[in-house]
C-alpha cells in the first residue's frame, strides 16, 4: 500500500510554499455557518495548520492531526497546537468535534478503506455534527509521484454518501482548484451531517 505521507516529509517544502498561501476563504463559507459560536473542529489531514490557524482566529476551539512528521511539524509552529501524528484509520476520538475538516486529505485513503474512516468520523462528531471534505473530480483513481489519489464524479460520490448510514449529504459543489496555475483542476466539495451514531465498542 501507499504511504503518500512521505511524499509530504520528501517534498514539505514544496509543498507548503503552493498550499500556506491559498485564500480558501469561499469553501470556509460552506462550513462554518453549520459550527456553532466557539464550537470544535477537527482539522483532519491538517497539512500546514493553514485551516486550523484561521479556525482559531475565528474563535473555534481546534484540534488537528496529520500523518507526515513534516506537516505536523510545520502545523505546531504555525498554530501551537499539540497537532497529533495520525492516520484516518487510528482516529480514536469519541464525541468530540461538532465539525470535522477534512481538506484534500481523504483523498490519499484508499476507496476499500474510505467507509469505515467515515464511520471513524461519525463517531468523533457530536450528535448533528458536520464534516466537510474534498476530492478531486474525475472518474478514475489514480498514483502520482508517490501518492494514491481517491477519486468521486459527483455522482458517484452521492451514491457512497448513500450508502452510508451515519451520514446525509446537506451540499455538494464544484469548483476550481485555487493554487496558482491550478485552474484547470476540478474538486468537489460536500458538506455531511451526522445522523446517526455508530456502536462504540
Amino acid at each position: 500500500m501507499i504511504d503518500s505521507s512521505k511524499y509530504y516529509d520528501l517534498h514539505a517544502e514544496q509543498y507548503l510554499s503552493t498550499t500556506r498561501d491559498v485564500d480558501m476563504t469561499s469553501h470556509y463559507a460552506m462550513f462554518l455557518p453549520y459550527i456553532p459560536s466557539g464550537g470544535c473542529i477537527l482539522d483532519a489531514g491538517c497539512g500546514s495548520g493553514r485551516d486550523s490557524r484561521y479556525f482559531l482566529d475565528c474563535g473555534n476551539q481546534v484540534e488537528a492531526f496529520d500523518l507526515s512528521e513534516s506537516m505536523v511539524k510545520a502545523a505546531c509552529e504555525l498554530t501551537g497546537l499539540p497537532v497529533r501524528q495520525l492516520s484516518f484509520q487510528q482516529m480514536d476520538y469519541k464525541n468530540a468535534f461538532d465539525g470535522i475538516w477534512a481538506c484534500a486529505s481523504l483523498l490519499h485513503v484508499p476507496i476499500e478503506e474510505l467507509p469505515l474512516v467515515f464511520e471513524r468520523m461519525a463517531v468523533a462528531l457530536k450528535e448533528q455534527g458536520v464534516l466537510y471534505c474534498s476530492f478531486k473530480l474525475q472518474a478514475n483513481d489514480f498514483q502520482r509521484e508517490g501518492r494514491h489519489f481517491t477519486c468521486f464524479t459527483t455522482d458517484a460520490f452521492r451514491q457512497f454518501v448513500d450508502e452510508l448510514p451515519w451520514f446525509s449529504l446537506e451540499e455538494l459543489v464544484e469548483t476550481r482548484d485555487l493554487r496558482p496555475g491550478r485552474a484547470e483542476e476540478h474538486w468537489i466539495n460536500a458538506i455531511l451531517k451526522k445522523v446517526s451514531a455508530p456502536p462504540v465498542g
